[in-house]
């Protein structure tokens, strides 16, 4: 352990020294504030505590004191002052010094016994700091696992969904990669864009609950079908609204107003929109509600473009899988009407990196 003196007064230096020096510590000297100052960055690593006068020339103790607390906080600093200057060494306490003894020092004992109060301290706060870190990371480290958690239920929740009519369950994988990219492309933050990834794959969540003669029919659906088929809007909301009441979350995810006003997570928020108005139309003959053109959100107008892509080019139990070009020549038949132009113009602008990603993810 060392201890850096400062003192103008050559004998106090050399007692203070020789009676550290029997108590086994390392010490170091300096006669005024800038010598101690410069011994104590050229030291650091070394020295645990500093005893240091207050009135001497070139640099004070006080003008020390401060940059010392300014560049070492934690490191302890006993003033020396002189009878009669109490207010004196009060003062530098409250810059940073850590405690005081008086001159002249005829009972060394005090300083041990100051010395040993100032470690204590010290030791005490070192702990603290260790502690408060250790549970900072704890919490960073259980955040993280919570965090990889709910993004894996929500992922195999799009996957169970997914598997009702495609075995790989890799068409939500492709619809949250694909999205996230057009998001970036149409001005979206990085954070936005991963969310959107996220959240893309639930966009589908409410096939579970459509009947699998319905979901799966390999001819063209009746019209009572039909109704049954795009109830799967307001079912992917519902299993992603408030679950204190089955009938607030049809109530809240029956009038897009409402639905945008339900709490909880941006997770959740998110793919409850996604899941309620990924069928709605640029035109406004979407449903379920028939919104039209920005009325849609940005988010629900990137995934129906991504949507309707990945499932043409995608075999089905009920369809054979269309090429790319045709699948692309639909999309641009349906800008304006179906889908949103410039998210049409956005998707045929990232092409090459949509079918990179296609292909990695394919069936």
């Amino acid at each position: 352990m060392t201890i850096l003196i400062i003192d103008d007064e050559p004998g106090l230096r050399r007692s203070l020294t020789a009676h550290l020096e029997d108590q086994e510590f390392d010490t170091l000297e300096a006669a005024n504030g800038l010598e101690g100052l410069e011994t104590l960055r050229a030291n650091a690593k070394d020295i645990q505590a500093v005893v240091v006068d207050l009135n001497m020339p070139v640099m004070d103790g006080y003008s020390f004191i401060g940059h010392a607390v300014e560049e070492l906080p934690d490191i302890p600093i006993i003033v020396l002052s002189g009878v009669g200057i109490v207010e004196d060494a009060l003062s530098a306490m409250r810059v940073g010094a850590w405690d005081f003894i008086t001159k002249p020092l005829h009972n060394l004992n005090i300083l041990d016994y100051t010395l040993t109060k100032v470690f204590e301290r010290a030791r005490l706060l070192r702990e603290n700091k260790q502690y408060q870190e250790n549970l900072e990371q704890l919490v960073r480290d259980r955040t993280r696992e919570l965090e990889e958690t709910r993004r894996q239920v929500m992922q195999r929740l799009s996957r169970a969904a997914e598997y009702k009519d495609n075995e790989t369950g890799r068409h939500v994988i492709r619809v949250g990669q694909i999205s996230k990219l057009l998001g970036r492309a149409m001005g979206m933050n990085e954070d936005q864009c991963e969310l959107l990834g996220e959240c893309a794959p639930l966009h589908d969540v409410g096939k579970i609950g459509i009947p699998d003669e319905v979901l799966l029919k390999p001819g063209k659906l009746t019209p009572e079908e039909w109704s049954v088929m795009r109830r799967h809007c307001e079912y992917g909301c519902e299993i992603l609204g408030p679950l204190d009441s089955k009938d607030e979350a049809h109530r809240l995810c029956s009038d897009p107003l409402l639905m945008r006003q339900m709490v909880g997570s941006e997770q959740l928020n998110l793919a409850r929109l996604l899941a309620l108005c990924h069928h709605e139309r640029w035109d406004g003959a979407g449903y379920p509600f028939g919104l039209a053109t920005e009325d849609i959100p940005l988010e629900a107008r990137i995934v129906s473009v991504v949507d309707v892509y990945d499932a043409l080019c995608s075999d089905r139990p009920y369809k054979q899988a269309m090429s790319p070009d045709k699948a692309g020549e639909l999309l641009r038949a349906g800008a304006g009407t179906q889908f949103d132009p410039a998210v049409v113009d956005a998707f045929f602008r990232n092409e090459a990196e949509i079918i990179a990603i296609r292909e990695r993810w394919s069936d």
